[in-house]
């Protein structure tokens, strides 16, 4: 669904992303782990054409949107929550929802994609009449994730989306990726800090950790420079591997968690 390929962006002289590349199938949660700096948000970023790579491909289906923007990538189907849950205050929860149902033909079918919704969130049901400025901060995670999902997106991107959040919450909002994957063939790429807030030990693209490794490369190398040391790529590959397979082994062992 979902091919990212040897992608590397830079801000003026500084290098955000070096040669990353991931995949996500349809069906799929997963989890890209690293600390702050270290380029997750620009690799959503790259995904969904707020920025443009300067090197390496990003493919939807086969398709090269590489060199679109955002407008035109949101289109193909790609939908994306960043962090900070920027809902409209202003506007209440239901006009919220509405901003979601303004691409193509999902605008013919919004009363039906709002009862969806409220199905999916029925938090968000209750308050739909509320403005957005009186919704907790689990709320306005809710409400930034079911607006993306009345665009009916093919793949979803979420920064950070436990931010925040009490861990009953983050358990919650995983358990419904996880059904969203499963019930829509929905490919889900998220990014996290934490690997317990990632809910990668709930199964949810454990296996895919590995993909980490160039993002955490990339950060160490940058934080090693600024304090003047030097080390070989290899050293620096090794550490890296070493700490990507003590992430996996606890991944394996950890306890599996019932889909919703």
């Amino acid at each position: 669904m979902l091919e990212v390929s040897g992608v590397t962006v830079h801000y003026s002289a500084v290098r955000a992303l070096d040669r990353v590349s991931i995949q996500v199938p349809a069906g799929a949660v997963v989890a890209v782990l690293g600390a702050n700096g270290a380029g997750k948000t620009t690799l959503l970023r790259s995904v969904s054409g707020l920025v443009r790579p300067d090197d390496g491909t990003v493919r939807l289906e086969g398709r090269d949107v590489t060199r679109l923007g955002a407008d035109a990538v949101a289109r193909l189907g790609v939908a994306h929550v960043p962090e900070g849950r920027g809902v409209v205050e202003e506007l209440t929860v239901e006009e919220n929802l509405r901003l979601g149902a303004l691409c193509g033909a999902q605008v013919r079918r919004a009363r039906a994609a709002l009862s969806e919704a409220y199905d999916l969130f029925g938090a968000l049901a209750t308050r739909r009449r509320q403005p957005a400025v009186n919704l907790s901060g689990g709320e306005r995670q809710m409400l930034s994730i079911a607006r993306a999902l009345l665009a009916q997106p093919r793949v979803l991107l979420l920064d950070e989306p436990s931010l925040g959040l009490a861990p009953a919450l983050v358990a919650q909002v995983m358990a419904l990726l996880r059904r969203l994957a499963d019930e829509r063939s929905l490919a889900v790429l998220l990014v996290e800090q934490k690997y317990a807030a990632s809910g990668v030990q709930s199964g949810t693209g454990a296996q895919k950790l590995a993909e980490v490794m160039l993002l955490t490369e990339s950060a160490v190398t940058t934080l090693l420079a600024k304090a003047g040391v030097e080390v070989s790529t290899a050293y620096l590959q090794s550490v890296v591997s070493a700490v990507v397979a003590i992430l996996n082994v606890q991944s394996a062992s950890a306890p599996a968690v019932a889909k919703a």
